[in-house]
């Protein structure tokens, strides 16, 4: 059960909203994958084995590129960065549209992985964006421990070894190195996903003079104030992510009395992560519309 026409084959299969909680709960580290698998295995699906259910709700990131590395229209390396807020050194995958160089910059969009490193989905959102026209660069927060280790469990493990203020660093100083870059224009942007959409959150209020667009995907509120944003905010809101959507109001609230540019969609009926491929949270219609408007967005405050 590793493709993509198996897993669609599952999409009338009525998989327990429980089934996705406990993945939320595994995915954050709040239970261990022998938990997760043990409480599947007391749902007993009809029609369904324990092996089929895991493997279906577990991510295959071969399902999670849209956009081949090899596209023609884009250019992807490995990229080395200062973060002397951060590590000391940083890296992160920059991926360049065809046509760019320093006479002919293109805008850019920083990108925030999620609680585990820089994975295959995340490399591929970078490329998704890379073949919009933008310079895209997705730093891994493990590249101090040797980078994204290949699986998600032990990149969920390594990354809660890291100081949240060293990692926030590492991305900030990110941010000041993307919007200096050669190839760039002076309009910056950032997108995160989870862990990633709070950074996009703390970014945006802790660089109000860099991030011009910040579009957080389900993440939680900055702790830097949200008084010092100046950036046009894009935030989406999966409907049963209850969770992250609890501090949506008093954020909602705090935006508002500081006057920022913002708007805010929740997707019904979809969990925490929707736009993520590589799993069964995945809602293809939700997931592409939520794209499309971020894309949108981008072109309209970016250029």
């Amino acid at each position: 059960m590793n493709n993509r026409s198996d897993k669609d084959s599952l999409a009338n299969i009525d998989i327990p909203q429980e089934a996705f909680d406990w993945y939320d709960e595994y995915a954050h580290g709040d239970i261990d994958r022998r938990t997760f698998i043990k409480r599947l295995a007391t749902l007993g699906i009809a029609g369904l084995t324990l092996s089929t259910l895991s493997g279906v709700l577990l991510p295959d990131y071969a399902l999670a590129e849209q956009v081949s590395f090899n596209d023609p229209d884009i250019k992807a390396r490995y990229l080395e960065f200062d973060a002397p807020t951060g590590h000391e050194k940083g890296r992160g995958y920059l991926v360049v549209p065809q046509g760019v160089s320093a006479e002919k910059q293109a805008p850019a969009v920083l990108v925030a992985h999620e609680n585990r490193g820089l994975n295959p989905y995340i490399e591929d959102v970078a490329r998704r964006l890379a073949k919009s026209g933008f310079v895209a660069f997705a730093p891994d927060a493990l590249f101090p421990l040797g980078g994204y280790p290949g699986n998600d469990d032990d990149g969920r493990a390594m990354q809660k070894t890291l100081e949240r203020s060293k990692i926030e660093g590492d991305f900030a100083d990110a941010a000041r190195m993307l919007a200096a870059y050669e190839l760039t224009t002076d309009k910056l942007g950032m997108v995160g996903f989870c862990f990633g959409g709070y950074l996009t959150n703390q970014l945006a209020a802790l660089l109000p003079d860099i991030i011009d667009a910040a579009v957080p995907f389900y993440g939680t509120p900055p702790h830097s104030p949200v008084t010092n944003i100046k950036a046009a905010m894009q935030l989406h809101f999966a409907g049963l992510d209850n969770r992250v959507n609890g501090f949506w109001p008093k954020y909602e609230t705090a935006l508002k009395a500081a006057q920022i540019d913002y708007t805010a969609f929740i997707y019904p009926d979809v969990n925490h992560g929707f736009h993520n491929d590589s799993t069964a949270r995945y809602d293809e219609k939700s997931a592409e519309l939520a794209w499309s408007r971020t894309l949108a967005f981008f072109h309209q405050h970016l250029g």
